[in-house]
């Protein structure tokens, strides 16, 4: 379907990307274009063609609207284009990587430990993963069955993992940076992702990347493919594939026991994806068409884990045989995740409607290598040392109906879009037990086996119904009404509502503002995930909200998040070519969910023993802050305040050629306003260490400013990154080799100061099919800053992982090479 000259949507033959160009460009927001390489947002009604610039303002967009034929020049919200163009020009291996270097505000973790090393997340606006909803062709995507469990601002996420979708499909990103709860349920309340899939019906594409780290490691290979082909003379089908390698890098410091770097802790996973997507249309008559959409990945990560001396195992001869330097166990992942979609769409009478079901599913199967389980060898004599220790399996099938018609009522000037809608959705989460293996005695060393206590299926039924009218109060004033219900069977009934409006008071200056509710309903895996992950002297369990062992010490019933937004913004070309945006924001959540309660020493024992959960031996001899238990909470209520801006203007430099500049900035702030505190005990939920990873573990600034240079065949960017400072909550440790925790309660504060990335690419275009990329990220090789010696748990960890600042591994330096037919 496409939109004619009057807005209404018309079905035609020819199926392909719907963009719109007029000869003299006249754009509502600033956008990523090729030759800037940038992600921009809206501006106002002015001419921004250059040379190597097309007019995206006019694309039609799908995000945030419910009108057909919507421009991106007439956004009533800040909605960011990013281009397949633009994401390989980052030189990233898959779309979270690549987005990270197109838009400040968006961030994605220094690193993580043990199985959340291995699905990685991002943030919006300095909030929880898990507040962005993430779309695919505008259908709301199955999340991960990975929970990550470990302390940081992504605790207790389970987001969308985006790099599961093949690079080699997506045509352009549609990010909505405003909430849109009213529009499209619970998650959205950051903001919206909206990955639109390429839908040609001719050519081919294939695309190479080969890089290795400056510290020689981490070499990374990737091939992306994608083609099209006519369905008859009324369809298309387009088959796209990505297949990528990465190997281990290594970041540790000496470990302070052997004073050598055999720890290897510190460092991305290895990881080996495959993935493919295929999408397909048909028109079946003029007016109706059918789709369908299937995406499947497979995925094998493994993560290393602390070292073990080998005096560890000198008591079991077994082992000792095994193991005689000691072992680092690798926590490994075996992942299929796959999609189906399909609907029809079309147009009756007037009127636009679209009927579409989902169903996504992602099973992880999580195991050890390199391990060990004394007890079993003690009791049996068997010395296994690879374990099935997990499995997660998430599944969401998804049913809407939409309809919207642009009608015009008698002694109204203006037209009124009407559209509303209904969605069924069938959520379920499912726990797996360990190997025998893996769970006797004590279970298996590093990460315990799943026991049969915390195992278990559960699921709920999400029903609503949605209502959207927007139209111009004034031929200038765009006004924009929306608002959604929604009950889940476990948590309640949620009601949101969003204005927005515009008013572009010149062609040149234009104003826009929103004020919307939101809500983030809790997740089953956070309401039903448990674990146990053993150190070489410590252990840290996360139980379930509604285990015996929770409840015993103050738990309750999960609620919903709730957030209210208010946005604001300007639009305004002050000089001829150069456009600029800004808006303000603040988004008060409340509710907000995250580990809480946390219990340690005897008290965390007895839970964890309740829940069915065996400590090693030799527990009973460690600090009492070396073992700690948690569990998910409604643990406090936040202020996030911040600030977007962007900026473009082209340099023509006569016939040589061209220079698109840009620039891109998030300033962000989020403070604590209320503090929940535990049922029984009346202390907070939070420790200082947790409330720096809600308040302060993202960056108080990220800026990206730079260009690109085209003449003939050449193509030059340069771009600088500035992440702004980190703020963490560090503990002390102490003991031969810092073996021990020192403190629950007092920490170091730590500060990660800003860091500046410079990233270089040149392209040289052979002919009409072969381009060749040489390039560099962090062509410098910054790193975090060094956290202090006595803060380093076995004095490893030289770079804090919680934050989402600075990547650890360093510079990356890549080939690319590009065949288009």
């Amino acid at each position: 379907m496409a939109a004619d000259e009057t807005g209404q949507t018309t079905i035609r033959p020819s199926v392909g990307v719907r963009t719109h160009k007029a000869p003299v460009a006249a754009s509502a927001r600033t956008v990523n274009t090729p030759a800037s390489g940038r992600a921009v947002s809206a501006t106002a009604h002015v001419p921004v063609r250059s040379v190597e610039a097309p007019d995206i303002g006019e694309t039609v967009i799908v995000t945030g609207t419910r009108e057909t034929g919507k421009k991106a020049r007439d956004s009533v919200a800040p909605i960011d284009i990013i281009s397949s163009k633009q994401l390989a020009s980052t030189g990233q291996p898959n779309l979270l990587q690549a987005l990270s270097q197109l838009l400040p505000s968006l961030t994605i973790p220094t690193g993580g430990f043990d199985t959340g090393a291995l699905t990685r997340s991002f943030s919006l606006r300095g909030l929880s993963p898990n507040e962005t909803l993430v779309l695919v062709d505008g259908k709301r995507r199955h999340t991960t069955a990975n929970l990550y469990a470990d302390g940081g601002p992504q605790q207790g996420s389970t987001p969308v993992d985006v790099s599961l979708i093949p690079l080699a499909a997506i045509d352009h990103v549609e990010v909505l940076r405003d909430g849109a709860s009213a529009q499209y349920g619970s998650d959205a309340v950051a903001g919206v992702v909206n990955i639109i899939l390429k839908k040609q019906d001719h050519g081919f594409n294939a695309q190479s990347i080969t890089g290795i780290n400056a510290a020689k490691d981490g070499f990374q290979q990737g091939v992306n493919l994608d083609g099209g082909a006519k369905l008859g003379n009324r369809g298309y089908v387009h088959v796209s594939g990505d297949f990528f390698h990465q190997d281990h890098t290594y970041r540790s410091a000496p470990d302070g026991r052997t004073g050598t770097k055999i720890n290897k802790l510190l460092g991305q996973p290895e990881e080996t994806r495959e993935s493919v997507a295929i999408k397909a249309g048909y028109q079946i008559t003029d007016d109706i068409e059918a789709y369908a959409l299937a995406t499947y990945a497979h995925r094998h990560a493994e993560s290393y884990q602390n070292y073990r001396l080998p005096g560890s195992v000198t008591a079991y001869p077994g082992y000792a045989a095994i193991y005689p330097d000691g072992y680092s166990p690798l926590e490994t992942l075996d992942e299929n995740d796959w999609e189906v979609t399909a609907g029809v769409k079309g147009i009756f009478r007037g009127w636009n409607w679209d009927l579409s079901s989902v169903y996504g599913r992602d099973y992880d199967a999580i195991g050890l290598k390199d391990s060990s389980n004394y007890a079993l060898y003690t009791a049996t004599g068997r010395t296994p040392t690879t374990f099935q220790v997990q499995s997660f399996n998430n599944s969401q099938w998804s049913n809407t109906f939409d309809l919207s018609r642009a009608i015009h009522v008698s002694g109204w000037p203006h037209s009124i879009n009407v559209a509303g809608g209904a969605t069924y959705r069938y959520e379920s989460y499912s726990v797996g037990t360990g190997s025998p293996d893996s769970t006797y005695g004590s279970g298996s060393d590093a990460l315990t086996g799943m026991n049969a206590g915390n195992a278990g299926n559960s699921n709920r039924d999400v029903v609503g119904g949605y209502v959207d009218v927007a139209t111009h109060l004034l031929k200038n004033w765009q006004f924009d009404l929306a608002g959604r219900f929604e009950h889940y069977t476990d948590v309640g009934d949620t009601e949101t509502g969003k204005v927005s409006t515009r008013y572009d008071a010149f062609r040149w200056l234009a104003f826009r503002a929103t004020i919307s509710n939101g809500f983030h309903a809790p997740t089953l895996a956070q309401e039903h995930y448990s674990s146990l992950t053993v150190s070489p002297t410590a252990a840290r369990g996360l139980i379930a909200a509604n285990s015996p062992g929770a409840l015993a010490n103050g738990a309750s019933q999960l609620k919903p998040e709730r957030s209210t937004n208010a946005t604001g913004g300007i639009i305004i070309e002050p000089v001829k070519k150069l456009h600029i945006t800004v808006d303000v924001y603040q988004i008060n959540l409340r509710d907000q969910i995250l580990p809480g309660g946390n219990i340690y020493g005897t008290t965390a024992a007895s839970a964890l023993a309740m829940n069915g959960f065996s400590l090693p031996a030799g527990s009973e001899s460690w600090s009492s802050s070396s073992l700690s238990a948690n569990w998910f909470a409604n643990v406090a209520s936040t202020r996030t305040q911040g600030l977007d801006l962007t900026a473009t203007y082209p340099t023509q430099l006569g016939n040589v050629g061209v220079i698109n500049w840009d620039v891109a900035i998030n300033l962000n702030r989020t403070r604590l306003s209320h503090e929940a505190n535990n049922n029984l005990t009346g202390a907070p939920l939070l420790s200082a260490q947790s409330v720096a990873y809600i308040t302060t573990a993202y960056p108080r600034s990220k800026m990206i400013w730079g260009g690109r240079f085209t003449s003939g065949k050449w193509t030059v960017g340069v771009h600088e990154i500035r992440y702004g400072q980190t703020t963490s909550q560090l503990t002390y440790y102490g003991g031969a080799g810092n073996t021990s925790s020192l403190s629950s309660t007092n920490f170091l504060q730590f500060r990660n100061t800003p860091k500046f990335v410079t990233n270089l690419d040149i392209t040289y275009r052979v002919n009409r099919n072969w381009s060749f990329t040489l390039g560099a990220n962090n062509i410098f090789d910054a790193r975090p800053s060094r956290v202090p010696d006595g803060n380093r748990y076995l004095g490893v960890p030289q770079y804090y992982m919680s934050t989402s600042q600075l990547d650890m591994n360093g510079g990356f330096y890549y080939l690319r090479a590009n065949l288009t037919l």
